[in-house]
Formats: structure tokens, C-alpha cells, sequence
């Protein structure tokens, strides 16, 4: 017994070719550039995938922030221990900061700031912390202030 011949039109072969092996396209690939030798598609490249890095600031500058938004936003231009320049806002209110400083960076962009996506650690180095911070004192580098204690022993309580 003989198998009839079926006649497929050949767009369809092809059609259901592709869907089986799937498309040909041409793997995604990060070009070195001047900057990075090894890119990557991370936030914070600079910090080559350390979490903070160590830096010199060169320069204390202010700059406004986009459209919607008004004020004057604290921003440091750093000399990186990896030979790398960065600009990073310095969070909190008032700081003691100036040339030759050496503080902390870690990743962190500011939402309204364009070209900043880095921050500096508070309390890290020659930073100051936060003066009088009660609560989210780990943020901003502060010390508990002596008798401060949000859990009292249970042998304690009145």
C-alpha cells in the first residue's frame, strides 16, 4: 500500500520550521567602551559589583532638580579608590563635608537628580552623621544615644 503525497505549500513548512527551532536572532552583546572594560547591565557599574566603595570627594556642589520638583539637593563629585568619577547626592539635612574628605559610596540613585545614581553613607570615614536622629538612625550613622531603648527587659517593666 502507497502513502498519498501530500502537498504542503512551502510557507508553511517554513512556518512551523521556525516555530520549532525558533527564531535566528543575533545574541546581545555589551561592547566594551573608554570607560568600562567589562560592561554590564547593572545600576551601578562604577561600583564594580562591590557593594560600597571608598572615595576622595574633589568638589561640593548643589543642583535643582527636575521639572515637577523645587529645592537645592547637596551633591559631591568623588575620586573612587578604582580610579573612577563619580557624582553623589549626600543624603540627610546639613552635613560636614569639603574637599579631601574621604567618604563612603554605595549605589542609590536620586529620583530627581539626572546623572546622579549614587549616594553617600553617613557616618562612614569623614562624613558626619545626623545630628539628633532618633528614628532610622542606622541610615543616617547615628550612634543610641545613651538610655535610649525602644525594648525594655520584661523583669524591668512597671
Amino acid at each position: 500500500m502507497t502513502w498519498p503525497i501530500l502537498t504542503i505549500p512551502h510557507y508553511i513548512i517554513v512556518f512551523l520550521a521556525t516555530c520549532i527551532q525558533g527564531a535566528r536572532r543575533k545574541p546581545f552583546k555589551l561592547k566594551p567602551g573608554l570607560k568600562y572594560k567589562n560592561p554590564s547591565l547593572s545600576r551601578t557599574p562604577i561600583l564594580k559589583r562591590c557593594p560600597q566603595v571608598k572615595g576622595i570627594v574633589t568638589k561640593v556642589v548643589t543642583m535643582s532638580p527636575k521639572k515637577p520638583n523645587s529645592a537645592i539637593r547637596h551633591v559631591a563629585k568623588v575620586d573612587l579608590t578604582n580610579k573612577l568619577r563619580v557624582t553623589a547626592r549626600l543624603p540627610g539635612i546639613g552635613y560636614l563635608c569639603s574637599k579631601y574628605n574621604r567618604v563612603l559610596i554605595r549605589g542609590g540613585r536620586a529620583n530627581d537628580l539626572p546623572g546622579v545614581g549614587y549616594s553617600a553613607i553617613r557616618g562612614a570615614y569623614d562624613f558626619s552623621p545626623v545630628v539628633g536622629k532618633k528614628k532610622r538612625r542606622s541610615f543616617y550613622g547615628v550612634s543610641r544615644p545613651m538610655g535610649f531603648s525602644k525594648h525594655i527587659r520584661r523583669c524591668l517593666r512597671r
